[in-house]
Formats: structure tokens, C-alpha cells, sequence
């Protein structure tokens, strides 16, 4: 077997830090022993950009919340199915992760970051969520492996009655808050229903075959649109 090479160490503020690895040309981003997220396994990051634009249908210059940047993988798939007049603001909290998207995964990041139609914000994104009412047609969270989080305490907040009652307060109407997570999570779905959101929980493949098959582990990821 090929050995996995060491690229980089990222701080993560208030968490351990991350690693970047790379065996033969995949990559792979990991905390102490669990792989967050890897080139091979990017199906249901993809689906979570590409299903939340299929929810919101035909919407004149709609503004989306991506939260955080990961591989790029769900802001690549929003970028190929929104159009020109879109916006997509990226909040990450952990600059090592843009780093290494500019640095040794350059290739794979196809210069998304740099696309006209994004704007990337460095910092955590329930701030992004606070800042504004009625800002984004949809928020996507794709952060510390979903509700049940490994890296940082703080993320907590997002997933809480108040967290959601804030993502609420920042869509706009018939906006979609779309959340990704390794694992089922019944208490938090309840939460979301409690929350005021209309929900829909989809289970994704992590190598999704775009057809609701695929291979690998299954990952969920709850549509809520307030109701």
C-alpha cells in the first residue's frame, strides 16, 4: 500500500489541530484518527450543493451561505448549477483549509475561490448567520461532521434552538437551511421541527452515483425550510 505523506498542520481555533495527507493522488483531511473528509468519499458534499439549488428551483440572483469550505467540493457543484447572477459567500474558520486549497490542492480546486461569484469570508459562520436578517435563499452547513461535532465546542451553537431560530431569521422566504452530517441524528431532527422548519432528511451515499445509489458510508443531509 502506498504510505500517506504529511503536507500540512492547521490550527483550529479552540479545537486539535488538523492534518493534511496525501496517498498516491488522493487527499485526505484528518483530526487525531478520524478522517473528516477525503477525495474518494466527496458524493454527498456534492449532493448537498447540487440538491439544496434543485429545492430552490428558478430564483433571480440568489445568494447563498456555504459554511465551511472543506475540499470545495459543495461549492463546486453550486457554482456549475447557479448562474452568473448568483452569489455564494464561503465562511471558514480555519485559514490552514484555504491554504492548502491554494497550495497543494490547487489542481483540485479548479480556482472556485477565485470564480466572480463568490466571496470568501475568513471567521465562524454563525456570525455570517447573526449578521443579517433575511440575507441568504439558502445557508449550508457543512461543519465539524454535522450536529454531533468532533472539532470544537463552539460549533455547538449552530446546531442549538437558538442557532436554528438565527439561520431562520437569516433566510429569506422559501429559503432553505441544508445541513450535512456523517450520522442520523433523531434528537436533532426533532429540534429542527421545533425550530419552526418543514424537514426533509436525505440519505446520501458518500460516493453518490447522482442517481440515489452509490457506494461507502451513508451520510445524512436535512432540507428545513421554514414554515
Amino acid at each position: 500500500m502506498t504510505p500517506r505523506e504529511l503536507l500540512g498542520v492547521a490550527d483550529v481555533p479552540g479545537g486539535e489541530p488538523l492534518r493534511l495527507f496525501r496517498r498516491g493522488g488522493d487527499f485526505m483531511i484528518v483530526l487525531d484518527r478520524n478522517e473528516l473528509m477525503s477525495t474518494r468519499m466527496s458524493g454527498s458534499e456534492v449532493a448537498l450543493g447540487t440538491m439544496t439549488c434543485d429545492r430552490l428551483g428558478a430564483r433571480a440572483a440568489p445568494h447563498l451561505l456555504i459554511g465551511g469550505y472543506g475540499m470545495g467540493f459543495t461549492l463546486r457543484a453550486v457554482l456549475g448549477r447557479l448562474g452568473p447572477d448568483a452569489r455564494i459567500t464561503v465562511a471558514e474558520l480555519v485559514p490552514g483549509i484555504i491554504q492548502w486549497a491554494r497550495g497543494p490542492m490547487a489542481e483540485l480546486t479548479a480556482g472556485c475561490l477565485d470564480d466572480p461569484r463568490v466571496s470568501l469570508t475568513m471567521g465562524d459562520v454563525g456570525e455570517a448567520i447573526r449578521a443579517g436578517a433575511r440575507r441568504y435563499d439558502a445557508i449550508l452547513l457543512d461543519v465539524d461532521n454535522g450536529p454531533d461535532g468532533l472539532t470544537r465546542a463552539a460549533h455547538d451553537g449552530l446546531y442549538s434552538a437558538r442557532g436554528l431560530d438565527a439561520a431562520r431569521t437569516a433566510l429569506r422566504p422559501g429559503g432553505v437551511l441544508a445541513i450535512w452530517s456523517a450520522a442520523p441524528d433523531a434528537a436533532f431532527a426533532k429540534r429542527l421541527a421545533r425550530s419552526g422548519f418543514a424537514v426533509d432528511e436525505v440519505r446520501v451515499r458518500a460516493r453518490d452515483d447522482g442517481k440515489g445509489g452509490g457506494k461507502g458510508a451513508t451520510h445524512i443531509i436535512w432540507f428545513a425550510t421554514p414554515r
